[in-house]
């Protein structure tokens, strides 16, 4: 710094377009547009890191497909499994999720599944999970599963196995 002949401080001229440690200070444009690009910045990558973990599958997700296995188990592992090309009294519900229901090779089906025509869905699920001979009259499958809280964790687990049978 210069001191003029008055006594005021005056800046040297090759620090003119550094901006001053009084950024607050009405003057100083460059002090505040750089205060507002921090700002920017900071908010930018909050955003972007709340994007990142909405779209990571989350501990709530695994949690639900794991509740899914377990009502799997305990409710449908009687008569279903999940293994290609195994079927039980039921068919194999391996890759369930986008397959035209009452299409697995070598499974019995009821007339009024064979003839059905639709692919399965998690919508068509839930709903033939609720009440299985509402959606399908003459079904051989008498469980129904009342509670949605159990149908969507099974339909998340189904979801997420194979689709080769």
């Amino acid at each position: 710094m210069v001191v003029n002949s008055v006594r005021h401080f005056v800046r040297p001229p090759h620090t003119a377009d550094v901006p001053s440690r009084h950024s607050r200070c009405p003057s100083n444009a460059a002090g505040k547009a750089a205060k507002a690009i921090r700002r920017i910045d900071t908010i930018g990558v909050a955003l972007f890191s709340v994007c990142i973990v909405l779209m990571m599958p989350g501990s709530a997700n695994a949690q639900d497909v794991a509740a899914g296995e377990r009502v799997f188990r305990q409710r449908c592992g009687a008569c279903h499994t999940v293994q290609p090309g195994q079927n039980r009294v039921g068919p194999s519900l391996s890759g369930i999720v986008g397959r035209q229901a009452g299409s697995v090779e070598g499974a019995r089906y009821s007339q009024g599944m064979r003839d059905l025509g639709v692919a399965w869905d998690a919508a068509r699920l839930d709903t033939y999970l609720a009440n299985p001979r509402a959606m399908v009259p003459g079904t051989t499958m008498t469980i129904a599963m009342p509670n949605a809280a159990d149908r969507a964790n099974i339909i998340a687990y189904l979801a997420g196995l194979p689709t080769s049978n």
